[in-house]
This record gives structure tokens, sequence and C-alpha cells, in this order.
């Protein structure tokens, strides 16, 4: 019974995004996510990406500041062996550059590294993970703010090209950039933007972004669509899966409030990417198809005060100062 289930919610999940880029495929509308405030066993991770597989994802987010490349391209070759998808091309695979490498010289030997760590001979999308410079070095978080450098827009993204002109990424994009960080970026670029990746949710609409990439041509994908983790240790609570107005929501739709924020994501046109290792959460999650909000249902989420939990000040330690960069060309807060 169980895989005759999975069977029917991997056939009812969407997967026709189309990409501007032309060599790209279409991304699918939902993805895994392998992002963690606390690090996760190899193995682990490795199972829940089969997990996520076998029940229908096809569309698998990571990065190499997560340190789960590895243990996701030994999921996808498992998978493949096991014959859960046929071969790799039928999955859509996501990474990032990482701050450290965000320079023009760093970017090829990173995302070769990347690849190399995947196993894989491409990316399907490969996106500069944040607008933001670190001076070269290991992967560290969080970073000092002495070693923030200034963001060369034009050249980071000369060198994100020419990812794609060698056919090693198919699709090249960003991360958490405003509609700031966008305007100097296509005021440069040969091949624009794919996608932006940026936290979104019910509790955090990006009501402007989404206007102006669409105006642009810009896919949106939401990190974080169910309120986010807790990086910071702040220990404050979650806005989306505490939300008393989803849960009037769910409770009078028969679903969870996760089902509700991921639907609401998923009428606005955004593609979603959710974390979670349990198999039973990674069903519930992608079984959001077949239904859909009500109008009404629309105008409360609508209503619901806005907060941003995600900032760029969170990628570095609370002392020091920034010396050759101002926290305004980094700042990702926009309403």
């Amino acid at each position: 019974m169980a895989s005759a289930g999975r069977t029917a919610t991997a056939a009812a999940v969407p997967e026709d995004v189309p990409l501007r880029s032309s060599a790209a495929r279409p991304m699918p509308a939902v993805g895994m996510g392998t992002a963690s405030p606390t690090p996760v066993a190899h193995e682990a991770t490795k199972e829940a990406v089969l997990a996520a597989i076998e029940v229908g994802f096809r569309h698998l987010d990571t990065a190499c500041m997560y340190g789960t490349e590895r243990p996701l391209g030994e999921a996808v070759a498992e998978a493949v062996r096991r014959g859960l998808v046929q071969s790799r091309e039928e999955l859509f695979v996501t990474s990032k550059l990482w701050c450290t490498q965000n320079h023009p010289d760093l970017e090829l030997p990173s995302l070769r590294e990347t690849l190399k760590n995947l196993q894989m001979e491409y990316l399907d999308l490969y996106l500069i993970h944040w607008p933001v410079s670190i001076k070269p070095m290991p992967i560290t978080f969080p970073n000092k703010k002495e070693d923030a450098v200034p963001f060369d827009v034009e050249g980071v993204w000369r060198a994100m090209e020419e990812c794609q002109r060698l056919g090693l990424a198919k699709a090249i994009g960003v991360s958490n950039f405003t509609t700031r960080h966008l305007d100097k970026l296509l005021a440069v670029a040969t091949i624009p933007p794919a996608v932006n990746q940026v936290e979104l949710n019910p509790a955090w609409q990006q009501r402007k972004l989404r206007a102006y990439c669409a105006e642009k041509g810009i896919h949106v994908a939401a990190y974080s669509p169910l309120g986010g983790q807790n990086w910071s240790g702040s220990g404050e609570g979650n806005a989306v899966l505490e939300s008393e107005v989803l849960a009037e929501i769910a409770k009078a739709r028969g679903k969870t409030v996760a089902q509700v924020s991921l639907r609401w994501t998923h009428e606005q046109g955004v593609t979603w990417i959710v974390k979670s290792y349990n198999k039973e959460r990674l069903e519930e999650n992608i079984d959001i198809f077949g239904w859909e909000l009500t109008d009404e249902d629309r105008h409360k989420i609508s209503q619901i005060p806005q907060k941003k939990c995600v900032t760029a000040t969170a990628l570095f330690s609370p002392e020091g100062e920034f010396p050759s960069v101002g926290l305004s060309d980094m700042d990702i807060v926009e309403e």
C-alpha cells in the first residue's frame, strides 16, 4: 500500500516551471533541502535524500556551506542503482557558491569541487549563495566582520556565466538578492539570472521582490517556506508553524499548518524547498496538490504580520566591525 501511495504522489507533482536558460530542464515545483543549523551525520543525510526521491521529490538542494554535497551525491547514485530513478538526468540538483569563494578566480574551481563532491558532471542550477564576499579561506560560520570585503558583482557574475557556457551549470542564479542587488547585477549581465532563491513564506511574503522578479523573468524559489530553522540560537518561535491564522485555515480544510503554508507558496508561482529528514513528513509536505485555498483563506494569509528571520548579519560574529564593507550593501531585508 505504501508503495502505491508513493507512486500516486510522485505522479501528482508538477515539474514544469520553465527557466529562462535554454540549456536547463524545467525546475520541479517542489524541492527537498539539506541545510541544517547543526551538523547532521553523513548517513542520515544520504538516507533522507533517498527517502525524498522515493516519495516523489525530484528537486534536491544543497550547498558547499551545508556540508551535504557528498551524501546527496551518494544518495542520487544509490537511487539510480535501486531503480528509484532511471538516471541522474531525472533529477534537478542545485548547489551554491559560498561567500569565501565569491571571487571571480575562485568560482570555477569551487564549482568543480562541488561536482567532485556530488560525483556529477553538471549542476542543473548554480547559485551565488549571498550578495556578500569574504576573504578567501576555508568555509567557516560565523565569520569575522573584518573578513568581509567588497562584492565584485560584475566580476563574479562573469565567472558564473562562464560556468554556464562550459556546461558545468545548466542554469545560473542568485540567492538572498534584493531588488537593489538585482538591479546592479542586471546592469552588467550578459546571461540574466534564471532564479533568485530567498526566504519566503506566509510570514515573509516578499511581495515587492516577487513582482520585480516576475517583470524581469527571474523565477523565485523559496527557502524556509515553513518559517525557517533557528540558526541564531535566539529561541524565538516559528511565525509560520505557530500562526493562529494558518492553524484556523488548516483545521477548516483538514490539512496541516505546513501543508497550508506550502500550498500558499505554490499558489504564488514560487518553487519551495523544505528540509525534512523524516519520511512521513516528506510525504505530508509533498501532498499539496489536488486542492486549493479559498479567496478568503488567501485574504487572511495576506494580513499576517511580516517578519524576516534571516539577515546578512547572521553570517558574522556579533563582535568586531566591518572595516571595508557597509552593512547596507549586504542588507537583504526588503519590504
